[in-house]
């Protein structure tokens, strides 16, 4: 993602962050997730020009585009695909397992969801907590009441009489290619507002799972990564690299030293270009 992207959708994921006062414990999460919100929607801008994808739960017959696969040049950070994140292998539940032996899958594993397949190991929806609960729901109270109860989500109420993974679950399912880049993969998981997303290959075939989670740690750098580009830079604009010392706090980019004042500007704002930095700190004495 370039810094032309990434900066102006960052800057509108920060100013969408609630107004009230940060705790020191909650800053840096608030960092996170604003840095986070801006590569999925520097992600939903960059779709807006390419060819119109299937909405969100349709199967895709396509694998992704030649961009995925592209190459870095020198000096440029790898594209992550969810290749690189996804966790395997999947767990999953035959669209036959009931609903009782779904709902122990879920609390044993530590799950939210679970993808359901089917003899081929094709994923053929998704069951969730939100399915288990509405079964619930409906074996505690089968009848419901009032125009409300008849009418507000009726789907979900139908399907609630299911007593297996195949009539509980959700579908078409909503999945992605271990090809997609990270930065599509989330902006799936952020349309679509899932916690999990199953990984298929093009036939349909589950390879493994990826959580919002893995989406966020591959999206946005830790500070040794951040570090590391700036000292980088730092070689290459200073004979004596050993002048400057930088430090990264939650993506702050803090620089001190005696530099000589012609190269300061530039190297200050090849930082400021880095991708993930979400500020830099000045204490440059010119010389």
């Amino acid at each position: 993602m370039s810094h032309s992207d990434h900066s102006p959708a960052e800057k509108e994921a920060r100013r969408a962050t609630p107004g009230r006062p940060w705790t020191p414990k909650e800053e840096p999460r608030q960092d996170a997730l604003s840095r986070y919100l801006g590569a999925v929607a520097a992600a939903a801008s960059a779709r807006s020009t390419e060819e119109p994808e299937p909405a969100p739960g349709t199967a895709k017959s396509q694998p992704p585009p030649a961009t995925s696969a592209h190459e870095p040049s020198a000096g440029e950070p790898a594209t992550l695909h969810v290749r690189d994140v996804m966790q395997v292998p999947a767990i999953s539940v035959p669209g036959d397992m009931p609903f009782l032996d779904v709902a122990h899958t879920l609390a044993r594993e530590k799950l939210s969801a679970v993808p359901v397949v089917d003899a081929g190991d094709h994923v053929i929806g998704v069951v969730s907590e939100s399915d288990l609960l509405a079964k619930a729901a409906v074996m505690a109270e089968p009848h419901r009441h009032g125009p409300v109860g008849r009418l507000w989500q009726h789907r979900l109420y139908e399907k609630s009489h299911g007593d297996t993974a195949a009539t509980l679950m959700t579908f078409p399912p909503v999945t992605v290619h271990p090809a997609q880049r990270v930065a599509e993969a989330a902006w799936t998981a952020a349309h679509a507002r899932l916690k999990r997303l199953p990984v298929t290959d093009y036939r349909g075939r589950l390879v493994g799972v990826v959580s919002r989670r893995d989406l966020l740690r591959a999206l946005i750098r830790d500070d040794a990564e951040i570090r590391g580009e700036v000292e980088s830079l730092i070689r290459q604009h200073l004979l004596d690299p050993r002048a400057a010392e930088v430090t990264v706090e939650n993506g702050v980019v803090t620089m001190t030293g005696r530099l000589d004042k012609a190269v300061v500007p530039e190297l200050l704002a090849s930082v400021r270009d880095i991708n993930d930095v979400v500020g830099v700190v000045d204490d440059i004495e010119p010389v």
